[in-house]
């Protein structure tokens, strides 16, 4: 493998395919892409050198060369039944010749239980991502390193957000996907995809929805994607982050953009992880609950204190959920492994 040193930067080889929208820049979701595509190559510290492929990879070519090599995902092909790309080739050929240490984000956890067979395949020593390490290890295998790296925030995308005090306040905001809720989907789903189907993720945030105070705008069908999608949160003061097995990434973007946030935390998804505090920088919710924390806000809206949570949520989130302070936690990582494979 190559040696840290030479202007005291890692080399690293992203390895992804060509074809990947989500990392193209033109995509209704561009958190990966202002991650891997900006963010790393901000860092002084790093030397990244991208290389976009097709279906095979011949990773020999990046023998003596590097000091990391880092994968999209350790995922490869389509997602069966879908339109869902992992981001990676089918084939990573030579990899398991080359002594350099190999560093993935891990995939969705749908994907998971057919991302398990290139743990061997492509000599994959560490894995990384936003969820938590005891979430990750009900997925995969116990000896499967992981470290928690929470990223997303592009920092420029959230600077001079609206007043608090200019918003909608007699609305909630709902956003993202959500399940199907006709009884035929539900049942399909249930004997097809018991765990991972939308209804089933997003169980609370789809309920929300039948709210008359709740205002939803859907992944798609509307004009704030990609980098826009932070000028739909700024329209409301108050917006819903809900996900039943773990946080997503609206955890912490809806409070970068100023919004009081309502946020799924239980016992199933173990959202104390993320480290945002009830009362303080968020307002937590479950099924129960989540009406009454609702009416709290909407029978007092110009309470001050709503306005206080919302901007502490903003500053906990931005401070600590950027995506050069990801970089960061992420080079010490490609650092211990770099010592690890020179000793």
């Amino acid at each position: 493998m190559g040696l840290i040193g030479v202007e005291n930067k890692i080399k690293v080889a992203f390895i992804y395919r060509a074809d990947y929208a989500v990392l193209s820049g033109q995509h209704y979701d561009n958190t990966y892409y202002h991650f891997f595509m900006n963010a790393l190559r901000r860092n002084k510290r790093l030397d990244v050198k991208y290389f976009p492929t097709e279906s095979e990879f011949d990773a020999s070519i990046l023998r003596n060369n590097f000091d990391i090599i880092l994968l999209c995902s350790n995922a490869s092909g389509w997602r069966p039944g879908t339109t869902v790309h992992s981001g990676m080739p089918d084939e990573i050929n030579g990899i398991q010749e080359l002594d350099i240490p190999v560093i993935a984000k891990s995939a969705d956890p749908a994907d998971s239980k057919r991302a398990i067979k290139n743990h061997k395949r492509w000599k994959i020593d560490h894995y990384f991502n936003f969820y938590s390490e005891p979430f990750i290890h009900e997925l995969y295998p116990s000896n499967f390193k992981y470290k928690t790296i929470i990223f997303g925030i592009e920092r420029s995308l959230y600077q001079n957000v609206k007043p608090f005090k200019k918003r909608i306040k007699n609305k909630i905001l709902n956003s993202g996907a959500v399940g199907n809720t006709k009884f035929i989907s539900k049942f399909i789903n249930d004997i097809r995809n018991p765990k991972w189907n939308t209804y089933s993720c997003y169980k609370l945030r789809t309920k929300c929805n039948e709210l008359p105070f709740v205002d939803y705008t859907s992944t798609l069908k509307h004009e704030f994607i990609g980098d826009k999608y932070p000028l739909l949160l700024q329209k409301y003061a108050a917006a819903i982050a809900a996900s039943t097995y773990s946080p997503c990434i609206k955890y912490w973007e809806i409070p970068a953009a100023g919004c009081l946030t309502f946020m799924e935390i239980t016992d199933k998804n173990k959202g104390e992880y993320v480290g945002f505090e009830d009362g303080k920088t968020a307002v937590f919710m479950d099924e129960d609950n989540c009406k009454l924390r609702f009416k709290q806000y909407l029978s007092e809206p110009d309470n001050p204190k709503w306005e206080r949570i919302a901007e502490a949520g903003r500053i906990y989130s931005l401070e600590n959920f950027n995506n050069d302070k990801a970089v960061s936690h992420l080079i010490d990582l490609m650092e211990s492994l770099c010592e690890r494979y020179n000793d």
